[in-house]
C-alpha cells in the first residue's frame, strides 16, 4: 500500500496537465499512487491523462456524465484513495518538488496533526507570479503564514477560520485519510464552499493543524478558477454566511471576537441582498440566515443606505444654497 494517494481531479484544464502531473511524478518522496479524475473534459484533457496510464503509480479514471461539482470529485478521490495521506492536487497548480517529502514528514512527526498545509505562491494563467497566496489574510495577522507553526485545531477555528477560509489552496494540503472519511468528506452541497466547511470539520475534531511558512506550492488564479467565478454570485455568499454559521456553532467565541465575525459577514452578504439581480428569494433566504448569526444584521443593512441618503441630501443642498 502507498504511503500518500495524490489525487488528481481534472475539468477542462488540458493546458495546465502536463506540468501539474509532472511536479507529482517528480516529487523527492516517491511512496504514492497517483489517481487522475476527469470529469467528462471538453478538450483534450484525456488524450493528455491517457498517456500516463501506463506508468505503474497511476491509475486513470473519466467519469461518463459530468458530476457539476468539485466536492463530488474529490470525495470520488479519497473514496479510490489507498494511502494514509491524501493529497488533493488541483488540475491546474503545481508544486516543488519537496512537497510530499516536507509536509508527510510534519504528519509522520506528529501523529495529532489532521493536516498539514504549506504557504502558496499566486500564479497567474501565464506563469507570471503574484506574489503570495495568504496577502489577502494580512487582515487577520500580518505575520502568522509567514512561519512554520503547529496549533490546535479547535483554536484555529475559534480565531482564524471562523472569520475566512485560511487554507486559501486545497493543492498546499496533505491530510489524514481516516479523518477525511470521519468527517463524512467535502460537503456535496456546497458549490464554492465545500472545501472551507471541510477544513474546519477537520480541525474540529480536536486534532492539530501544522503549516509550513516555505511556499512549496503554486496556486493559480484565472478568469476561469471557481475562486473568481464564485465572488460574483450570490450562491457564493449564502454559503460564506452558512459555513461561517455552521463554524460558530460549534466553537464559542467572546463578545470582541464575535463582532469581529459579523462585521467581516455583513461586508459579503449585504452586497448580495442589496443586489436586485440577484433573485428575491435567495436574497431574502441569505438575510434571515444573517440574523440567525447577528442580531445586529438589520442596522448594518439600514446604516450605509441611511448614510447614502444623508450624502445626497446633503449635496442636493450644497447644490440648492450655490444656486
Amino acid at each position: 500500500m502507498p504511503t500518500v494517494s495524490v489525487v488528481v481531479p481534472n475539468y477542462n484544464h488540458a493546458r495546465f496537465l502536463r506540468k501539474r502531473i509532472e511536479s507529482v511524478l517528480g516529487q523527492t518522496y516517491q511512496d504514492f499512487e497517483l489517481i487522475l479524475l476527469d470529469d467528462c473534459s471538453t478538450d483534450d484533457s484525456r488524450t493528455i491523462l491517457s498517456e500516463y496510464a501506463g506508468d505503474a503509480r497511476v491509475r486513470v479514471e473519466f467519469n461518463e456524465v459530468n458530476s457539476g461539482s468539485t466536492f463530488k470529485q474529490w470525495n470520488k478521490g479519497v473514496g479510490l484513495a489507498r494511502g494514509k495521506y491524501v493529497w488533493l492536487a488541483e488540475s491546474d497548480d503545481y508544486a516543488d518538488e519537496r512537497l510530499l517529502e516536507k509536509l508527510v514528514g510534519r504528519l509522520e512527526e506528529d501523529p495529532s496533526a489532521v493536516f498539514c498545509y504549506c504557504r502558496s505562491w499566486r500564479v497567474s494563467d501565464d506563469g507570471e507570479f503574484d506574489g503570495y497566496c495568504d496577502s489577502c489574510l494580512s487582515y487577520l495577522d500580518a505575520q502568522k503564514w509567514t512561519a512554520d507553526f503547529s496549533v490546535d485545531g479547535r483554536e484555529e477555528c475559534r480565531k482564524y477560520l471562523v472569520r475566512f477560509n485560511t487554507v486559501l489552496s486545497a493543492s498546499s494540503v496533505v491530510f489524514r485519510r481516516d479523518v477525511y472519511r470521519e468527517v463524512g468528506g467535502a460537503d456535496e452541497k456546497l458549490r464554492f464552499c465545500g472545501d472551507w466547511k471541510m477544513w474546519a470539520s477537520m480541525a474540529l475534531t480536536g486534532g492539530r493543524v501544522c503549516y509550513l511558512g516555505e511556499p512549496l506550492n503554486y496556486g493559480r488564479y484565472h478568469a476561469g478558477s471557481v475562486t473568481t467565478r464564485s465572488w460574483r454570485e450570490a450562491t457564493a455568499a449564502a454559503e460564506i454566511v452558512h459555513v461561517t454559521g455552521w463554524i460558530l456553532e460549534r466553537v464559542s467565541v467572546d463578545q470582541a471576537m464575535r463582532e469581529k465575525v459579523c462585521e467581516d459577514l455583513s461586508r459579503v452578504w449585504s452586497q448580495a441582498v442589496l443586489n436586485r439581480r440577484f433573485p428575491a428569494s435567495l436574497r431574502w433566504a441569505i438575510l434571515k440566515d444573517a440574523m440567525t448569526i447577528d442580531h445586529a444584521a438589520l442596522g448594518r443593512l439600514v446604516r450605509p443606505t441611511l448614510t447614502a441618503v444623508r450624502m445626497t441630501l446633503a449635496r442636493r443642498w450644497r447644490s440648492l444654497r450655490a444656486a
